[in-house]
């Protein structure tokens, strides 16, 4: 993790400003044309998702799609919840710009900077006075008799399920080609850092600082009560082979947005990306306080 503090060169490396927001619900339009009234006051050129047009009212920016932001701003602002953050992190992570998060979701663990603290926050980064970390994403990738059929990225997790609520499904195990186990169960949650708060912490895997360079993997109700967490190397390669015996089609969930169909008998591998998030926080940014606030861990002793 890498910290800039504010010089002349670092005032002027944020030109071009992309702004990504959810749809729906008023209190995200608010914000958004809160954030884009003051991102005009600092004379940044501000570039919009091409899907914000139509829910800003008498806003005239140039709009774009999220590739065409990732090509040409130096910054780009997601307004919304972690959902949102994940789906601009897949589609701008190979572009290599910063992404900074406004919260307007229900945790924010990604998105750290609330609707009121805009002008301050938001100002200190285009100021260049911010802290920026890399993390990485995961790729996964179903083949059928050697074949690709199906490929996705995920910033939290890779997640394979048996496709039929109430099904278990089998399959093998395989960590940097060497044999792990076979498993009965209802599927397998692989995680990066940034994932172990999400689905995999649910599943009862460990919660690793977002600076650690492993993934961890969460079987999903195994069929064996010895069966538990598995913390690798960042740079593992995870297949999965998919049994012939189930009688369902496995499915592959990426950050519970993108889902790949597979069949009994394809492979799964999973390896970290090349290209990492840079990811913006503000200098205040605390990651034991945020796990304080959005987990309820307790407060200091007399506090």
């Amino acid at each position: 993790m890498n910290l800039f503090i504010c010089d002349t060169a670092s005032m002027e490396q944020f030109r071009n400003v992309g702004v990504i927001g959810r749809l729906g619900g008023t209190q995200v339009v608010g914000t958004l044309m809160r954030l884009v009234k003051y991102l005009e006051s600092r004379e940044v050129n501000v570039i919009l998702d091409d899907r914000l047009p139509e829910v800003l009212p008498g806003v005239s920016l140039q709009s774009g799609s999220q590739k065409m932001l990732g090509e040409v701003c130096d910054l780009v602002i997601v307004v919304g919840g972690d959902g949102s953050l994940l789906g601009a992190a897949r589609s701008l992570a190979k572009s290599n710009v910063p992404v900074l998060g406004v919260n307007r979701g229900r945790l924010g663990f990604l998105t750290d900077i609330s609707p009121d603290e805009i002008d301050p926050l938001v100002g200190d980064v285009l100021d260049g006075r911010y802290i920026i970390e890399n993390r990485f994403l995961l790729e996964a990738t179903a083949k059928r008799e050697g074949v690709p059929v199906g490929k996705a990225s995920a910033l939290n997790d890779v997640v394979l399920n048996p496709g039929q609520s109430g099904r278990m499904m089998e399959f093998e195990l395989f960590i940097e080609g060497q044999f792990v186990y076979s498993q009965r169960s209802d599927g397998m949650i692989v995680a990066t850092p940034t994932g172990s708060t999400a689905y995999a912490l649910s599943g009862g895997g460990p919660i690793m600082h977002p600076r650690l360079d492993a993934m961890v993997l969460v079987p999903m109700f195994p069929h064996t009560l010895s069966s538990r967490p598995i913390v690798v190397d960042g740079n593992s390669e995870i297949k999965i082979i998919i049994s012939h015996d189930n009688q369902t089609q496995p499915q592959i969930v990426c950050d519970g947005q993108i889902t790949v169909v597979t069949a009994p008998g394809d492979t799964v591998t999973i390896h970290k990306m090349p290209q990492k998030l840079k990811l913006i926080h503000p200098l205040s940014h605390n990651y034991y306080e945020i796990c304080r606030s959005k987990l309820g861990w307790s407060s200091r002793l007399g506090n």
